[in-house]
């Protein structure tokens, strides 16, 4: 319960931390860090216009979608507390209900009969099934280190003791970066701000979407990063006491986002056929992890 509650708040500010330091970096003042938080909730407060040629389909995804990551956030543990939905095996649990809402995302999409809108979700499918591979290998090579197949027992059984386990947090946290991005479409995988055809993403796939289902989408966005930030703030948390545990979580959760806002302003948006390379490395680099732990545990023949 404590780590729900802690992402949700950090779910208010991230987007806004984020945008704040691509403002500042490009030699602008910017927003205050609550606007995107302001303007989700004017959307909020308006009604949803849905096409004639869409379906029941259409009005129920965006609910699927928040509720699948609401789902998600309460298998993430934080430190010693473990998450409300806690098991052998719960991070399997965690990547698919995150699927879940990722697919009622594309069939949505697919629902409206717009071949951009079709062109989006084929790319965002894509992408998606590229880097799971990179998430189970690296939980699934933390779980051979640990002994353990659950995200609280991992986490608060993983400990650092040579620079090899250094090394291996500090893929692992690079790792769970790159997922984030990608997961939620931005820099150098996607850009949320274009509407340039050849380029868009996940922005091609909401195009249709208004009012309170759009603002329940872009909420659901922002609850996402929180959720990967909580999963790297764990990596860092292990079995401190409970008065480090909080702060380093905020700390984690900011830095992120100023990392996230640095990545946006520094760096172009890939060539789409450049795309899948890109996210095939993330698997090469959990497979480093993965030797890494094999080495700590002494298994190589």
């Amino acid at each position: 319960m404590v780590s729900l509650v802690l992402i949700l708040v950090a779910s208010l500010f991230f987007t806004g931390i984020v945008i704040r330091t691509k403002s500042l970096a490009s030699g602008r003042k910017g927003s205050g860090i609550f606007q995107p938080m302001k303007d989700i909730f004017k959307q909020f407060r308006k009604g949803s216009v849905y096409s004639s040629t869409t379906s029941f389909i259409f009005q129920i995804a965006p609910s699927f979608y928040f509720a699948s990551v609401l789902m998600a956030i309460l298998a993430i543990p934080l430190g010693k507390y473990p998450g409300l939905i806690s098991f052998q095996g719960d991070f399997v649990l965690f990547a698919y209900l995150l699927a879940f809402g990722k697919f009622f995302m594309i069939i949505s999409a697919l629902d409206t009969g717009s071949s951009f809108e079709g062109m989006g979700a084929s790319r965002e499918s894509l992408f998606s099934m590229l880097v799971e591979p990179a998430f189970f290998i690296v939980m699934g090579s933390f779980a051979l280190l640990t002994g353990e197949t659950s995200f609280h027992e991992i986490f608060s059984t993983l400990h650092y003791g040579s620079n090899i386990s250094y090394l291996l947090g500090g893929l692992a946290t690079f790792v769970f970066i790159m997922i984030a991005m990608i997961e939620n479409s931005r820099m150098p995988i996607d850009d949320p701000k274009t509407h340039l055809e050849l380029t868009m993403v996940h922005e091609a796939m909401i195009l249709d979407n208004s009012g309170f289902d759009l603002g329940l989408i872009l909420h659901t966005t922002n609850m996402k990063f929180a959720m990967y930030g909580a999963i790297i703030s764990n990596f860092f948390i292990g079995d401190l006491a409970s008065m480090y545990t909080i702060p380093i979580f905020f700390a984690v959760q900011i830095g992120f986002a100023i990392t996230v806002g640095l990545i946006e302003s520094f760096m172009a948006c890939f060539r789409m056929g450049h795309n899948p390379q890109f996210i095939f490395i993330l698997t090469s680099v959990s497979l480093l992890i993965f030797f890494g732990v094999l080495l700590l545990l002494e298994r190589f023949v």
